[in-house]
């Protein structure tokens, strides 16, 4: 039987809710296909911040590293300081596990309803690869006369040739296998120099993809291509802050923050690669089952093809969208059931096949599988 290690991070807010749905997800997945997954929580986050003073202990890093994958929930609480858990937490994280790659599939399924009048399906399916070490999120910066009217606040991005490449190379290497399109999405005519590197290594590394055509958009003109013409982009590549902004709004496409998953990819085997929904903790609504756990549940599958289980991967994904499809809203108590009692719908469409409505339906162009066929490959 095939084996793997999985460290759940549960966090904050509806974190533990949605990440419990996941994991019965999960489950039935190992069941049907045969794998197993041994499973170590880790208690991170604002209770274990609130009571330790710990955001991410050193031993908590070495732990992590020893696993194959991480499942995460959610960061955030209003007890704590805005930036404090995330920067101490998530950012972190994403530096010790050197996850080079975000990952966000922006697709929208059959039956899920969207606020861009007339998109349908077969319009949106795309995927946008973020490099995510560098840029902005560096965190470098500096303030000169602090509380006077002359007070200055400088904030650096950085872009190396070698981060930028590995982004670049992974967005060709997903073009592969997918519909052989690559854009590259950035701001040229104003970020300049950052710009021109960018580029560069778009050209160098095209040179070992001859077969995926690329091109280029300005980010403020991808806000307006995004929800007008999506079915224009197959895999985007961008920097770190463009692509945080952008993919919110891919996931408003795809029917709001509930559903949209997303994978923080280490792609060199020098850490572990972490999931998570993108949508925050939802501290207002925690407790009451009104969070929607498909974005956990396809950050599941994520995992799934990452970890090379590509028919289980493809069928978390299927069942999810079924299950989608037949909800009377995306959020809160108008879903038509809890959160536990979505995920215990999805697993079941998973062990079975079906969902109420009737048979689940094979999707086509599965990012799920597309990750495990890349890893084999």
């Amino acid at each position: 039987m095939r084996s793997h290690t999985l460290a759940v991070l549960p966090g904050d807010g509806v974190g533990p809710e949605v990440t419990r749905a996941a994991l019965t997800v999960l489950d039935a997945a190992q069941e049907r296909f045969g794998f197993s997954i041994e499973r170590t929580e880790v208690p991170l986050g604002a209770d274990h911040y609130l009571s330790t003073g710990e955001l991410l202990p050193n031993d908590t890093v070495t732990a992590l590293a020893h696993h194959d994958a991480i499942l995460f929930g959610a960061i955030g609480s209003p007890r704590v300081a805005p930036g404090i858990l995330e920067r101490g937490i998530i950012l972190a994280l994403r530096g010790a596990m050197r996850q080079a790659i975000n990952l966000r599939p922006v697709r929208l399924y059959p039956g899920v309803p969207t606020p861009i009048s007339g998109l349908t399906p077969d319009r949106c399916d795309l995927v946008i690869v973020r490099e995510n070490t560098e840029g902005a999120y560096v965190a470098q910066g500096s303030t000169v006369h602090r509380g006077t009217p002359a007070q200055v606040a400088v904030q650096e991005s950085v872009n190396t040739w070698y981060a930028v490449e590995r982004a670049v190379d992974f967005a060709y290497r997903l073009a592969s296998v997918r519909r052989k399109r690559l854009t590259l999405c950035h701001k040229t005519n104003v970020l300049v120099e950052a710009g021109k590197l960018w580029t560069a290594v778009m050209e160098s590394v095209g040179e070992r993809y001859p077969d995926v055509e690329t091109d280029y958009v300005h980010v403020d003109a991808m806000c307006m291509h995004l929800p007008v013409s999506p079915e224009r982009f197959d895999v985007v590549v961008t920097d770190n802050l463009f692509g945080d902004i952008v993919t919110d709004l891919g996931a408003v496409l795809q029917g709001g923050l509930g559903v949209a998953a997303s994978g923080n990819l280490n792609i060199d085997g020098t850490g572990t690669s972490m999931f998570e929904p993108i949508h925050g903790s939802a501290p207002d609504i925690a407790g009451r089952g009104w969070a929607n756990p498909a974005g956990a549940c396809l950050s599941l599958s994520l995992l799934l093809g990452h970890l090379g289980e590509g028919e289980a991967a493809a069928a978390v994904e299927a069942a999810t969208a079924a299950v989608l499809a037949g909800m009377p809203a995306m959020a809160g108590k108008g879903m038509g059931a809890s959160t536990s009692e979505l995920g215990e719908r999805i697993a079941r469409a998973v062990t079975t096949g079906e969902t109420d409505a009737g048979p689940v339906a094979r999707l086509e162009c599965s990012l799920m599988e597309q990750l495990a066929t890349m890893l084999a490959g």
